[in-house]
């Protein structure tokens, strides 16, 4: 799985350093990990937890400027790994307002990698908005990493790791 990693990342590194830099490096769009039960605001079960940690290990040396998560527990506690190796706060999002996301990463984060841990429903939503398609996202799926790769006067790039 490290070898797949580290040619998929040399891929994806590649095709970020192919053209002009004017655009977005890399954007990473996750769901987030396994939750304990189907409350509306549960925890993460202990594989969630555990799934947390390796999203962590696997986009540890991704360069992420910010980590992005929404208002729900499942959310922020799939990030808190990962800001927490980068040394950054969690910027938190409403899952309403995918809009909104994307706009903040298109100018707050114009020329930067960063990372969002949403939802079945607002990661396909994300990854729209940038000009790409993703299958959708079954109730039990939750080792996808969708990296989109914004190209300046083409449509964006994007490669699906599983983790």
């Amino acid at each position: 799985m490290h070898s797949f990693f580290r040619l998929s990342m040399l891929v994806v590194w590649s095709l970020v350093w192919a053209g002009p830099v004017a655009a977005q490096q890399a954007l990473f769009i996750v769901r987030h990990a396994e939750k304990v039960d189907q409350s509306k605001d549960p925890h993460l079960s202990e594989a969630g937890q555990a799934r947390a940690r390796a999203l962590a290990a696997l986009l540890a040396q991704s360069g992420a400027a910010a980590v992005y998560a929404t208002e729900y527990q499942r959310t922020t506690e799939t990030a808190k790994p990962l800001a927490d190796l980068l040394r950054v706060s969690i910027q938190p999002i409403p899952a309403a307002d995918t809009a909104r996301l994307v706009d903040q990463l298109k100018t707050r984060h114009s020329q930067d990698t960063v990372v969002v841990v949403g939802h079945s429903n607002t990661v396909p939503e994300i990854a729209k908005a940038y000009g790409v398609s993703i299958p959708p996202i079954a109730d039990d799926d939750f080792g996808n990493v969708f990296v989109v790769v914004p190209k300046p006067g083409g449509p964006a790039l994007v490669m699906r790791l599983r983790y």
